[in-house]
């Protein structure tokens, strides 16, 4: 059974079994959580959004429409996710460019991610790094923009 506090704003019906959803989150209809998630407080959640199992979501973080996470993936407080090449007020696109967080890949605090990135299996995205391109599985970016500096250890 997942446990959603009371001052969470959770429309959608598709929350894992033993996923924790904190104060001041809001998670949209039609919105897909995995089972054992940590959805931290103030997070946002759009309905065209897949969380895997076992994700940890911390403080501050919006997931907009067209993001893919899967199973076992952390993402740092106030990680930035975009969707949108061009974005204009009041101008949409006909669908927007979600990205794809591979199986156990961290994301650090402050990152930013553009739209269409594909991060790799277990790759690390150092705090507050700008990833402007996919990042390969094992190993760990920094910058802006973001660069390899090692392979992940094992």
């Amino acid at each position: 059974m997942s446990s959603i506090h009371p001052l969470a704003d959770v429309k959608s019906q598709h929350i894992g079994d033993g996923t924790r959803v904190w104060q001041f989150s809001v998670i949209f209809e039609g919105a897909m959580i995995g089972k054992n998630c940590n959805i931290c407080a103030h997070t946002l959640i759009e309905s065209n959004v897949v969380v895997g199992d076992n994700v940890t979501v911390k403080s501050g973080v919006y997931l907009w429409d067209g993001v893919r996470i899967e199973d076992d993936v952390f993402i740092g407080p106030n990680a930035t996710f975009t969707n949108d090449l061009y974005p204009r007020s009041k101008v949409y696109p006909e669908k927007f460019i979600g990205c794809l967080i591979k199986k156990g890949a961290s994301v650090g605090a402050n990152a930013t991610i553009l739209p269409g990135i594909v991060i790799g299996e277990r790759a690390v995205i150092g705090a507050g790094a700008v990833v402007t391109k996919d990042v390969p599985a094992d190993v760990i970016v920094t910058g802006n923009p973001a660069v390899v500096i090692r392979h992940v250890d094992k």
